[in-house]
């Protein structure tokens, strides 16, 4: 059922309990005193604790054995026994983070009550932990592009080091993704990953939330930081974090200490940082609205995620993966998605990237039109229009005032650079599809003044700018 650890230097009171929980099913462990319990600690951590408050021939008492637990193990719930029991005493080991408090002589069934509570919360807590770790193993990597080889390849370089590493992208191209996929496979994986979300917290409440608070009344509430020890803390979009609340990231980066609000006690964390943006920090340094010194502690390791535009190649494979992942986590349809679907979703404008393009796969099998293969009348375009008339194009206003050569010349450049870089820059399997030689292709890109190079670590198509 559990392993218990029970700490008191009376004798006759550890074998008691210990035999009484024994025949309810529990393994104890006994300790005389501090060093034993903090001996027995290190040996394997306990499901629980029994602890009395005055320990005779002991280096600490209980209330330090408390804090020393809670610093190190804040997972193992604490139950605190004591003859001198009083309302100071309890108040204190609650705390400090005790789960409950109960006076010698104790009734036995009330011990065993708020041992089989204290249990159950425990457990709770690692379902919590684990369900939060299994997220991170589903949040997949997912792609075959060059581009996004690189990524890769740049991610696992700094998977088992402590360098501090800086995201950056537009928004949505799967920033979290990327540093999620850095835990799960660092030697931290085991440990927790905490996400920040730097917009969404009130900035008069963001040193509160990150660092904890102590009051009289609420005893001591650890902050998001605490919370992190020992695994990786992500600063999701810091550069939306309050002025002030960067000095003080900046000392805790230093030191890798703190101080919760209303506390005076020093508290150590070991802790990775990973972080992101969408802007330019640089800029945002320039305008003051972002600390230099901060900015450097980062961006030790830089790493650009590549938005979708780049590595349009992935759109199918993420797309068959979006169906996968709704069809089993909300019970949508498992459809497949049609050739047409395909290359239209390959030529489609993302400015929202893979976020975008998630969200379109879910709009399509919430609203499609049954189980078979997805077709392309069901994707969304940006030019949607009540005319029923499928083999209609429309113009855009600016393509229906040219004359007809220069509307050629315009669409011609578009439609090829949107089919390179749908093949992410492949000619042959772009001369292929658009019905071309390859010769031929390469001649009408050079007139069209469109060349290919390689850019995020993969090959894009793009307009040559004229030298006039």
């Amino acid at each position: 059922m559990g392993d218990i650890l029970i700490v008191d230097d009376e004798r006759d009171i550890r074998e008691l309990v210990s035999d009484i929980l024994k025949d309810e099913g529990f393994t104890t462990r006994l300790a005389a005193n501090s060093q034993e319990c903090m001996a027995q600690v290190e040996k394997e951590v306990p499901s629980l604790m029994i602890l009395d408050i005055w320990l005779k021939d002991s280096q600490m008492d209980g209330i330090d054995i408390l804090k020393a637990i809670k610093q190190d193990k804040p997972e193992i719930p604490v139950v605190i026994i004591s003859g001198h029991g009083n309302i100071e005493i309890a108040v204190a080991a609650i705390r400090q983070g005790a789960y409950d408090f109960i006076e010698k002589p104790f009734n036995i069934d009330q011990l065993l009550v708020v041992i089989q509570r204290a249990m159950e919360a425990s457990q709770l807590r690692r379902e919590n932990v684990e369900l939060r770790r299994s997220e991170v193993t589903l949040a997949e990597m997912v792609g075959s592009s060059s581009s996004f080889k690189a990524l890769k390849i740049q991610l696992e370089k700094v998977t088992n080091s402590n360098g501090r590493v800086m995201l950056t992208g537009p928004a949505g191209v799967g920033k979290e993704i990327a540093a999620r996929y850095i835990h799960a496979n660092s030697n931290r994986s085991d440990a927790p990953f905490v996400n920040i979300h730097s917009a969404s917290i009130e900035p008069d409440r963001m040193e509160e939330v990150l660092f904890g608070r102590e009051s009289e009344d609420r005893g001591i509430e650890p902050g998001l930081l605490e919370q992190a020890n020992g695994g990786i803390v992500y600063f999701d979009e810091i550069a939306d974090m309050p002025l002030g609340t960067q000095a003080k990231i900046v000392r805790v980066l230093v030191d890798q200490k703190f101080q919760r609000v209303g506390g005076t006690e020093k508290i150590s964390v070991d802790m990775r940082v990973i972080s992101s943006t969408n802007r330019d920090l640089q800029e945002e340094i320039e305008q003051g609205r972002f600390r230099d010194e901060l900015f450097h502690r980062l961006n030790v390791v830089p790493i650009g995620v590549p938005s979708l535009e780049e590595r349009r190649e992935d759109i199918p494979d993420l797309a068959i993966y979006f169906i996968e992942c709704l069809s089993k986590s909300q019970g949508l349809p498992c459809r497949e998605l049609s050739e047409e679907a395909i290359a239209l979703l390959q030529t489609m404008h993302w400015p929202g990237n893979v976020r975008q393009l998630k969200n379109t796969v879910e709009r399509v099998l919430i609203l499609g039109d049954g189980n078979g293969p997805i077709a392309p009348t069901e994707l969304p375009t940006r030019d949607e229009t009540p005319d029923d008339d499928s083999s209609r194009v429309v113009l855009s206003g600016s393509l229906a005032t040219l004359p007809l050569r220069e509307a050629r010349e315009l669409f011609e450049r578009e439609y090829l650079l949107t089919q390179i870089n749908r093949f992410g820059g492949n000619i042959s399997r772009t001369a292929t599809f658009v019905g071309m030689e390859r010769s031929a292709l390469h001649r009408k890109l050079k007139s069209l003044g469109v060349v290919t190079s390689n850019r995020s670590g993969g090959r894009v198509a793009y307009v040559e700018e004229s030298a006039d």
